[in-house]
């Protein structure tokens, strides 16, 4: 099985964050977001992935050597390939063309899921989907009695299904779905101004390819500030048996709050953390009170009362808000 994580999104959303490393990398409940999903995957597979294969803009040596990391860290090969231009999904997948061979599975790395299966390589391909009230800002999928998928649309503007596509695939032979990525891009088949993945599957389906709906426990989505909030609050609580504070944590007359995750040589002082914060590494809060936040590398709370909020790395703020953002290397007193 090989592994193919489209990644090189602008990831406009969420800015400022993405500024300065892909959406993927950005840590909830301690670890990347690319690494949850990479590791669920894996879990699913039945049996061992031989490379995962990133496709991404080009962010330097030190983001590359991370993902080269977490391929390591399942017993897989990383590569990595570049997308120059946002040409859509299509573009996207076709730039890993030297992966798509043998079993394959394509996950866009801006969700997570949660699920208690096997995957059954047998299927000529599965696409995972969730029902959701407003489809429109996704591809949706239409399903006959046989649980065959008939249709695909991407983004409908007039009710089509609510079975949207959450960004995880499944097919069995990559060397096809190369053929017809190819056709697409060959004769400048686009829609919406892009080639789309959607519009390959539909001509795998309409030569015989049977796909199948394939359903998970949960979705979190990491589309925006907001979600990738939620996401680790959800993350958090399904880790919750698991204890998710360093040793190292300096803790001055502070209250923890679980669930949280804390690490390595954060200092705590005269403050309450949580529940469901994420501190990174050398990271301090002091005077504080502080809850469902996503807080990064060596950034200082001085004084604050913050909630529902995201702050990057090497960041220092003062102040009180219930819904902060603010990427790398910022400084805000209120």
């Amino acid at each position: 099985m090989n592994i193919i994580v489209p990644m090189a999104g602008m990831g406009k959303r969420m800015r400022p964050h993405t500024l300065t490393v892909p959406k993927p990398l950005i840590p909830v409940a301690g670890k990347p977001i690319v690494q949850w999903l990479i590791e669920d995957i894996v879990s699913v597979c039945g049996e061992g992935v031989q490379e995962v294969a990133f496709v991404m803009g080009h962010f330097g040596e030190e983001v590359e050597k991370t993902l080269m990391d977490i391929a390591k860290s399942v017993g897989a090969k990383g590569k990595i390939y570049y997308q120059d231009e946002p040409l859509g999904t299509a573009h996207a997948i076709y730039c890993a063309k030297e992966s798509l061979h043998g079993n394959v599975s394509v996950v866009f790395a801006d969700t997570l899921f949660k699920a208690n299966f096997t995957l059954d390589r047998t299927k000529d391909a599965i696409i995972w989907v969730q029902k959701i009230d407003d489809p429109r800002q996704f591809g949706v999928v239409k399903v006959n009695n046989d649980g065959i998928i008939t249709e695909f649309v991407e983004k409908p503007t007039e009710f089509i299904s609510d079975l949207a596509i959450i960004g995880i695939y499944y097919f069995k032979d990559g060397e096809y779905l190369k053929q017809e990525l190819q056709y697409l891009l060959d004769n400048n088949i686009k829609e919406k101004g892009e080639f789309q993945l959607t519009n390959a599957m539909e001509n795998m389906k309409n030569k015989g390819y049977k796909f199948v709906p394939g359903k998970v426990d949960e979705w979190l989505d990491c589309g925006n500030k907001n979600s990738t909030v939620y996401t680790n609050q959800r993350m958090l609580e399904i880790k919750k048996a698991t204890r998710l504070i360093h040793p190292s944590v300096f803790n001055n007359n502070s209250i923890i709050i679980e669930p949280c995750f804390i690490d390595e040589g954060v200092v705590l002082n005269n403050s309450v953390v949580g529940p469901y914060v994420s501190v990174g590494k050398g990271s301090s809060i002091t005077n504080s009170v502080v809850s469902n936040s996503i807080i990064q590398q060596n950034t200082h709370i001085v004084q604050s009362t913050i909630s529902n909020s995201m702050l990057g790395s090497h960041v220092t703020y003062k102040g009180k808000a219930d819904d902060l953002s603010l990427g790398d290397y910022s400084t805000c007193e209120q």
